[in-house]
């Protein structure tokens, strides 16, 4: 029986460019003295708004706006550790054993294909949906469901892979079947409507997932 069509997020899930914008965001938050709290941070997580959240948070703490010369250091300073983010570990291993793949993403297109070209893991995925195909993103299904029709497959023929709470209730609101893999324990704790939460992409065996399976 054929393994389920892989539907991928892309940031905290193929690379690691989620922890790489978190870190500069608390760059951003060490330089102007202020804690980011935990609360701020599991807003933040996997939410294509997390920026609009830090900034207002800090807005709030420090009693004024952000400035425009510390929001564009921020800015470079996300450039350049997403710059050297690496791809999670056990993607490659996970894309070799799937018959068919592909990127969902709220993340804006040319964002990820600069990541996935980097990485060398372009050609390894079918097609791209991404923040620029939809005017609603996730948790919104909006990304999941063109992704599907893009495919050609049902719901019950695909497996969607997420590491945050916003990308699992979207993948579930699609009907999918869902696999959380957070890139920190701590993400762990939102993420209970998965069917699964692993540790690594190196634990994901597509074979559980095959239709009928489940």
């Amino acid at each position: 029986m054929p393994t389920p069509f892989l539907l991928l997020d892309f940031d905290g899930v193929v690379c690691d460019t989620e922890r790489a914008a978190l870190l500069a965001w608390q760059d951003l938050y060490d330089r102007l003295g202020v804690p980011l709290s935990g609360e701020v941070r599991a807003r933040m997580l996997g939410n294509s708004a997390g920026a609009r959240i830090a900034l207002a948070d800090l807005a709030a703490r420090l009693g004024r706006p952000v400035g425009d010369d510390e929001w564009a250091w921020q800015r470079q300073r996300r450039s350049a550790r997403c710059a050297a983010a690496p791809a999670r570990p056990g993607v490659d291993r996970l894309l070799s054993t799937a018959e068919g793949a592909a990127i969902v993403s709220s993340s804006p297109s040319a964002w990820v294909e600069e990541h996935l070209r980097r990485l060398g893991l372009r050609h390894r995925f079918g097609f791209l949906v991404t923040g620029d195909d939809t005017d609603r993103h996730k948790p919104e299904p909006d990304l999941y469901l063109l992704a599907l029709e893009r495919a050609g497959v049902g719901a019950d023929d695909a497996l969607a892979v997420e590491d945050s709470p916003l990308g699992v209730r979207a993948a579930r609101a699609a009907g999918l079947r869902c696999v959380a893999v957070p890139w920190e324990p701590a993400g762990a704790a939102g993420l209970a409507g998965a069917d699964a939460v692993l540790p690594s992409l190196n634990e994901l065996d597509l074979r559980r997932y095959q239709r009928n399976e489940v």
